[in-house]
């Protein structure tokens, strides 16, 4: 009982949060001074990708069943047998999937159907989960003096806004991955303009600029490997220049893979292509840091407003309202 009524008290929560907001704050400020790069596990993703593509051209040319089966070796990495089974029996597929599920997840990077499996168990148990820790939570903390069915309301309707997390979470996560390859694509062209003027191929400059870039980006560089290995595996090379900016989802991304599609087709300068793309770039660059820029200021109003103006006022103000009152002044 007395663990009860220390859960239901006031500042327990009020502490509890406090905790989590300093524990949240000390965390977002000190991971800043430690290195998070995953580098290696991304270039172990990539390397998985291209064996998948290698098996899958060899089985397409030989027909042969050790290739099919290093497919299924692959294939057999998906997931757990509990989450695949949930999918398969509660058709999850049918209920959560559209044509545009894959697309999203590689925009994000996750590739495969093992994410594909991850991500339609989560969209189901996500809403049975918070509605199994909210009701009891609920019924005994915050709203204990209220019906029962009161609280199963409640914690139903926090159970169907959970059903919209996994969708929350692959959308912030598909724009941090966009917000990193946009700032370091027009570096990533300079570098390519400059290996292609060298006198490399197309695929060798890809290939470099994707270990160079690897440090100010590793997702850009992670796209730029599996480009290169699709160039070396896939039949058409313009479906390996389509599936780079679908999978990044960028307009920059999109005018700079179709450039080189005409250049391949049509046989014009692949340098020149790349001279006004990268030029492009850096202008793109520039007008989105002036856009920012400019919105700036009014965005500073309201905390110079709330924040800086009656500290100001104060500071001005103490010392004559000391002095009177110190004086023993009568306004009367």
């Amino acid at each position: 009982m007395d663990i009860i009524a220390l859960i239901e008290s006031p500042n327990f929560l009020i502490a509890v949060l406090a905790a989590v907001s300093a524990a949240a704050a000390v965390i977002t400020f000190g991971s800043q001074f430690f290195d998070r790069s995953d580098l290696n596990k991304r270039i172990k993703s990539v390397a998985v990708e291209r064996e998948r593509m290698r098996a899958e051209q060899l089985h397409r040319i030989r027909n042969k069943g050790e290739s099919d089966r290093d497919i299924r070796g692959l294939r057999a990495r998906e997931s757990s047998n509990f989450m695949k089974n949930m999918v398969e029996r509660l058709s999850l597929r049918k209920a959560f999937m559209d044509e545009t599920t894959p697309h999203k997840l590689a925009q994000a990077g996750y590739r495969g159907p093992r994410y594909v499996t991850i991500y339609l168990f989560a969209r189901f148990a996500t809403p049975i989960v918070l509605f199994a820790l909210s009701f009891p939570y609920l019924s005994y903390t915050i709203f204990a003096d209220r019906p029962l069915y009161m609280n199963a309301l409640y914690a139903l309707a926090l159970g169907l806004a959970g059903a919209y997390l996994p969708n929350l979470i692959l959308k912030n996560q598909i724009i941090k991955r966009q917000a990193s390859i946009r700032r370091s694509w027009p570096d990533a062209l300079d570098l390519m303009l400059l290996c292609v003027e060298a006198g490399m191929s197309i695929e060798h400059a890809i290939k470099r600029v994707a270990k160079e870039i690897g440090l100010q980006s590793e997702e850009l560089a992670e796209e730029l490997e599996l480009t290169t290995a699709e160039l070396s595996f896939l039949e058409d090379r313009a479906k390996a220049y389509e599936n780079l900016s679908d999978r990044t989802g960028l307009d920059g991304v999109r005018a700079v893979m179709t450039a080189l599609i005409q250049a391949d087709r049509y046989g014009t300068s692949v340098g020149q292509s790349l001279r006004v793309m990268a030029e492009e770039g850096r202008e793109q660059r520039m007008m989105e840091a002036e856009k920012k820029a400019a919105a700036l200021p009014p965005k500073l109003t309201v905390p110079l407003i709330v924040f800086f103006l009656p500290v100001l006022f104060i500071v001005i103000m103490a010392p004559a309202l000391i002095k009177v009152f110190a004086s023993n002044v009568s306004f009367g």
